[in-house]
């Protein structure tokens, strides 16, 4: 059954589904893991400490938000990489390399190529600009009510549908781990991102990023090298030994096997790089810095990390073909207590390390979640507050006590909705949910905050005019396509072909926000027209930002 899951989510969503911990359909309940309970319990000791000590010093909205601006660059760019890290990052890009070899290598570093540049030429404005959240950027020199209700219309759409992701993953990824019940897990995740958030703000949710991304990169460093020494430290050795024991042979060297329409595969990787610069969750780490020089730091120490890792999944998912295939007790073992080639990762744990390491592996897994759901659950609470309560409700009009309030209380709300959307989604297919909110990102939260940046001739209604069609044109191309037509609704064939609607909803969006700009005249547009250059200076001056509009 596992098996099958793994081959679905290659199939229908591919990468987007893997970086999600979007496991999907039924799993079997194993029994107790209890060093993995041990350790994670570990875990969440530790990190409660954190909280405790972070509630001390997040008095302010700007200490719940981003942390005072007290992060340094490495520090930022160790929690975006934890961020970044997902449970199934480790687990699923690993079995892809497990299944599909070489492919495996394409679309964790295809990604990761793309998302630098963009975040590079984001980073200085976004941190210069803005105050809390990417909507102050956008709508820097645009009409506040419009604008910041598109933007924190979009991040929370992209929230929640990452949230259902992460919250089902939760429950099955320690079904297969730690042998407790779904619903236990949900709440438990619910529970504790709650905590985080509530009571330590973005100060504590980067520690608990932090801590996260090191305990992952060291669990995988330890099975890479132990891999690296089984065979010699040579990788053409490894390359070898893993052709001549897996079913595929030579074929696992080449690339191309699992996504083989053009059109789908830019769309894709088009989704995952301006996606990326588009989820809230990740651009709202670029405010918890002092200044622009400290924010291009974060963006080259998470490059570098993020990097390092996907490089160590590929280790990891060869030297599973390789100890996997040619030790029949351990795979016999390992088939027996979990069960399928999407925990490949865990399989090697066992084998390298023993039932010690298994469980340290299985609880950095689950830790990887609590740390993502924090940084989600943060960007959603700061969309509400920030945007549409401050902004647009009181238009500025509130002081930090009223804003932190109703920030503390979308927190606990957003908590309640994810355990009982994890519930609500137990048994459905949720892979697709990933991709449509990297679809989204890219098409409504991207253009009109790259715009804004660089485009002179940008106006209220072309930005949102094109934000919205660019939105609405994701949600409809995705849910017409194969992946929710055919597989989730069950039709035998889809309306809209192919898989990844980013190439036409992106495309839809620019247009849309270039046309309906340049075409209008009216003297708000010149006004914000005016204001470009005002922007563009302050955006390399360093003065900071209050999110106040001319409007």
């Amino acid at each position: 059954m596992i098996g099958r899951i793994l081959s679905t989510l290659a199939l229908m969503a591919l990468a987007p589904a893997l970086w999600a911990d979007a496991l999907a359909g039924e799993v079997q309940k194993q029994a107790v893991n209890t060093p993995a309970i041990l350790m994670f319990l570990a875990f969440v000791g530790g990190t409660l400490c954190i909280t405790y000590w972070a509630s001390k010093r997040s008095k302010s909205t700007s200490d719940f938000y981003t942390a005072g601006g007290g992060i340094t660059g490495f520090q930022n760019g160790l929690a975006i990489a934890g961020d970044y890290m997902s449970a199934a990052s480790f687990l699923g890009i690993s079995a892809l390399v497990f299944t599909s070899g070489y492919d495996g290598l394409i679309y964790s570093i295809g990604f990761l190529v793309g998302w630098p540049v963009i975040l590079f030429l984001i980073a200085e404005r976004l941190r210069n600009l803005g105050k809390y959240t990417f909507a102050d950027v956008a709508s820097y020199r645009l009409k506040q009510k419009e604008i910041r209700t598109l933007s924190a219309s979009g991040s929370l759409v992209v929230v929640a549908f990452y949230l259902i992701a992460q919250m089902v993953g939760a429950g099955k990824l320690i079904q297969l781990l730690f042998g407790l019940d779904y619903h236990v897990a949900v709440v438990l995740v619910g529970i504790l991102m709650v905590m985080y958030v509530l009571f330590g703000g973005m100060l504590a949710t980067t520690w608990v990023q932090i801590i996260k991304a090191v305990l992952l990169l060291s669990g995988a460093s330890f099975m890479a090298f132990m891999v690296m020494k089984h065979v010699g430290f040579n990788f053409n050795t490894l390359f070898t030994e893993a052709i001549k024991v897996h079913a595929n042979g030579e074929a696992i060297m080449s690339p191309g096997g699992l996504v083989k329409d053009p059109i789908s595969a830019i769309s894709l990787g088009l989704a995952l790089m301006f996606g990326t610069a588009g989820l809230p969750h990740i651009l709202m780490r670029f405010f918890t810095v002092g200044d622009a020089k400290e924010a291009r730091k974060s963006v080259f120490y998470a490059t570098g990390f993020i990097g390092y890792f996907y490089i160590l999944t590929f280790i990891i998912g060869f030297g599973a073909i390789l100890l996997v295939s040619t030790n029949p007790a351990f795979k016999d073992a390992a088939g027996a207590l979990l069960g399928g080639n999407n925990m490949a990762a865990v399989h090697l744990a066992n084998a390298v390390g023993g039932s010690i390491f298994l469980g340290f592996i299985s609880a950095v897994a689950f830790a990887t979640i609590l740390a993502v759901v924090a940084g989600l659950t943060l960007a959603g609470a700061s969309a509400v507050s920030h945007d549409l309560y401050a902004s647009v409700i009181k238009k500025g009009n509130v002081n930090e006590k009223d804003e932190l309030r109703v920030s503390k209380i979308t927190t606990v709300c957003l908590g309640v909705l994810a355990i009982g959307l994890g519930i609500l989604f137990e048994k459905q297919n949720i892979a697709f949910m990933v991709g449509l909110a990297f679809s989204i990102a890219a098409s409504c939260n991207f253009p009109v905050l790259f715009l804004s940046m660089y485009w002179k001739n940008l106006t209220t209604r072309g930005a949102m005019i094109g934000g919205w069609l660019g939105l609405i044109t994701a949600v409809v191309l995705m849910v017409l396509g194969p992946t929710i037509w055919v597989s989730v609704l069950g039709h035998e064939k889809a309306i809209f072909p192919y898989e990844y609607p980013a190439l036409f909803s992106i495309a839809v969006a620019f247009i849309g926000i270039w046309f309906f700009s340049i075409t209008d005249k009216s003297k708000a547009a010149e006004g914000e027209r005016a204001l470009f250059l005002p922007q563009f200076v302050r955006s390399h001056t360093g003065l900071g930002a209050s999110g106040a509009s001319a409007h």
